[in-house]
């Protein structure tokens, strides 16, 4: 593998990871600040592509992003719904919303599991026609996903400091607290995953319109990806702030797309792709366990090797 082929490499998966990385950062919302393990994820993820293709199809390029957003709002409004409001079981409700986004984004793609927007004016092509002339012409996709992550960061950080932030932070920490000081966690709940859906239609919505395309299947095992780069970039950086945090959560992504299109690259079977993913699963959430067990082994066997010794 020569220079500039893996300079490519490093681009594509720098350019994937910034856009998979708005729905690790919708994660670290809803799961580490909230609390709640959304699986809705993938339903969301596919109706931000799904609404983005289409409305990008009417000719609004820019209404697009702001169409998946609120579609992504809606599916963490009915989440937060049946989750405060009709007694349903977090996992359950997420699984009933997926199960009911599937046939919702058939319908919204005209009852065809693919949308085509090859011809189409996108974000990514008005941004490429910015550039043009330019030494950054060549990075017009990377840029696009670069300032959509550098703004949700900076309203992630701002929205988790104010009031209402510090409310979404302390019910995921101890509702009965949050209730006892007369703030409602009912409300905090939806509104958390509300913002934290619409990061997920937003990251939908620029990997349709990154790859020409939106499917059925785009967002299916994003949960998945979403929960491992969180995992990765917990193990790289650590816990601290809010900003260093959501870094590590764009740096989890950057890391778990790095490794799978490498695997793209050495040409592995596209039926083993999911096994990768569920490998790097493994590998994210056991390695702080192994890690702390270490010093243990390493006495046992130190034990072991001295009675050999005598």
């Amino acid at each position: 593998m020569n220079l500039p082929m893996m300079l490519n490499l490093g681009q594509t998966a720098l350019e994937l990871g910034l856009i998979s990385s708005l729905t690790v950062l919708a994660l670290f919302l809803s799961y580490t600040m909230l609390n709640v393990c959304d699986l809705s994820t993938d339903g969301c993820f596919t109706l931000g592509a799904a609404v983005g293709a289409v409305v990008a199809l009417s000719g609004h390029p820019y209404l697009s992003i702001f169409a998946a957003m609120g579609a992504g709002i809606c599916s963490g409004l009915l989440t937060a719904v049946l989750q405060t409001k009709m007694g349903i079981n977090s996992l359950l409700a997420g699984i009933i919303v997926n199960t009911g986004l599937y046939s919702l984004n058939i319908a919204i793609m005209g009852n065809s599991s693919q949308i085509n927007i090859n011809k189409t004016e996108t974000v990514y092509t008005k941004m490429q026609a910015l550039l043009k002339g330019t030494p950054l012409s060549a990075y017009y996709k990377l840029i696009v996903a670069l300032i959509a992550v550098a703004i949700v960061i900076v309203i992630l950080t701002l929205f988790l400091r104010t009031r209402l932030g510090l409310a979404i932070r302390a019910t995921g920490d101890n509702p009965d607290m949050v209730r006892s000081s007369s703030i409602n966690p009912v409300f905090t709940t939806i509104i958390g995953l509300c913002v934290a859906n619409a990061f997920t239609g937003l990251s939908g919505c620029l990997l349709a319109q990154y790859n020409k395309s939106a499917n059925i299947d785009i967002g299916s095992g994003m949960v998945t990806v979403a929960l491992a780069s969180l995992l990765i970039g917990r193990a790289f950086l650590g816990r601290g702030g809010v900003p260093k945090r959501a870094i590590g959560a764009v740096l989890g992504a950057f890391i778990f797309r790095l490794v799978y299109t490498v695997a793209l690259r050495f040409r592995m079977p596209a039926s083993m792709l999911k096994a990768v993913s569920s490998v790097i699963v493994i590998i994210a959430i056991s390695a702080p366990y192994l890690k702390s067990q270490l010093p243990l082994l390493k006495r046992k066997l130190g034990l072991r090797s001295e009675k050999g010794a005598m």
